[in-house]
């Protein structure tokens, strides 16, 4: 059986630096991203809001769908948030 996955944004602030990543487990990822437990792009520009995010029945179709994202232009990724999340909350809370 598929492990379902997730692709999610984290953002250091309303338009500010966004990150894209997948996993299979948003509320363990995010909670390393805001707690700054994960060395690298997140931690160094301070992205610990959870801003987005979108389940996939398997990780492959999650991991495909961030390799899309990953490509697209910041305006895209800046309207997809505001589309669902126009405030910019954190959603982590939403999670449990």
């Amino acid at each position: 059986m598929e492990k379902a996955g997730y692709v999610y944004i984290m953002a250091s602030r309303r338009n500010g630096t966004l990150y894209i990543g997948v996993t299979s487990d948003l509320l363990a990822r995010a909670h390393q991203h805001r707690n700054k437990l994960i060395d690298g792009f997140t931690k160094e520009h301070d992205c610990t809001l959870l801003v987005w995010f979108e389940g996939h029945g398997d990780i492959e179709a999650a991991r495909t769908r961030e390799l899309q994202m990953k490509r697209w232009k910041r305006a895209w990724k800046i309207e997809l948030i505001e589309r669902e999340n126009p405030q910019w909350r954190d959603l982590y809370a939403t999670l449990f």
